[in-house]
């Protein structure tokens, strides 16, 4: 009896706090689910007021109240958040303020579920720009997930980090040609690697053609010169020996996001001799074809009329 006992006291705990997440949640969504407009704070940020309460629901947060991730709100949010910074979220509400344009407080409220994900993301370089050179332009959770309210599994097709979104959601920021003179990494990213073999099985629908991720990884971005990046020299080969095997010096290096061109000569010469080989071969096939039909005719017709 114990035993059962033991096991029943933390399910129905759990029951009944789940209970008060959603009443909590209900709450709120009782108008925001129901005025569609949008407010101009004092620092002139636009804030968009609805809430889809279904997409909501089906989101991976669905199951937290919406004080979760924002504390500093109490029961009556139309007045000023009240409530003191959570001692656990300073530190890193002061490294990343420059990126919070509403609540602060809520953007790094990802942390407490979230700590191994964070810890990787401050020391990428995605985060140190934001977090030390306070930059915000750089990505941070919802630029790359989107709305907190809505995230879904990685394995939706919904969802911007899905296999067969994730290059258009990089190139949101990689593709901007402000952003890329900026920070002197070259234009047209998304564009090269569409040309690229890998971008082109990409395109084709093919299941274990790489994108972004499986080459710089996603959380702990690194500037592909750092050692501990994926893509570094000293790492290449490791990286490309998880699809190519004996993946050699030579090979890593043709493994670039240079253009197609003289100065990139293994993909050039090798896109040459396959338009060579390709035409070539249609060739082949059409005078074959030609001679093929020729010899039909003339073998019924010319022949025939000899006999």
């Amino acid at each position: 009896m114990e035993k059962r006992l033991g096991f029943l006291v933390p399910f129905l705990l759990l029951i009944f706090l789940s209970g008060i997440s959603y009443a909590q949640t209900y709450t709120c969504l009782v108008c925001h689910s129901a005025m569609k407009q949008k407010i101009k704070t004092e620092a002139g940020e636009v804030v968009n007021l609805w809430i889809d309460e279904e997409r909501f629901m089906n989101s991976v947060h669905g199951f937290a109240s919406c004080d979760t991730c924002h504390k500093l709100f109490s029961e009556n949010p139309h007045q000023r958040p009240a409530k003191t910074m959570p001692p656990n979220l300073g530190e890193a509400f002061q490294k990343i303020r420059s990126k919070a344009k509403v609540d602060g407080v809520a953007l790094v409220a990802c942390i407490e579920c979230h700590p191994e994900v964070y810890r990787e993301y401050s020391e990428s370089i995605h985060g140190k720009n934001i977090m030390d050179k306070k930059m915000s332009d750089g990505p941070s959770c919802v630029d790359c997930h989107g709305s907190p309210h809505y995230i879904v599994s990685r394995n939706s097709k919904d969802s911007p980090v899905n296999k067969w979104n994730i290059v258009n959601t990089c190139g949101n920021c990689h593709e901007n040609e402000a952003i890329a003179k900026k920070y002197g990494y070259g234009l047209h990213i998304v564009e090269k690697y569409n040309e690229s073999f890998h971008g082109k099985k990409y395109r084709l629908g093919h299941e274990n053609a790489p994108t972004c991720v499986d080459c710089h990884s996603y959380h702990k971005v690194k500037k592909w010169d750092d050692p501990q990046s994926p893509v570094s020299m000293v790492n290449r080969k490791v990286t490309c020996g998880k699809c190519h095997k004996g993946a050699t010096d030579k090979f890593v290096v043709a493994i670039t996001h240079k253009p197609i061109g003289k100065d990139n000569p293994v993909p050039y010469y090798a896109e040459k001799a396959l338009m060579i080989l390709t035409i070539s071969v249609f060739a082949f096939i059409t005078v074959h074809v030609v001679l093929e039909i020729y010899s039909e005719i003339r073998d019924k017709v010319f022949r025939k009329k000899e006999e």
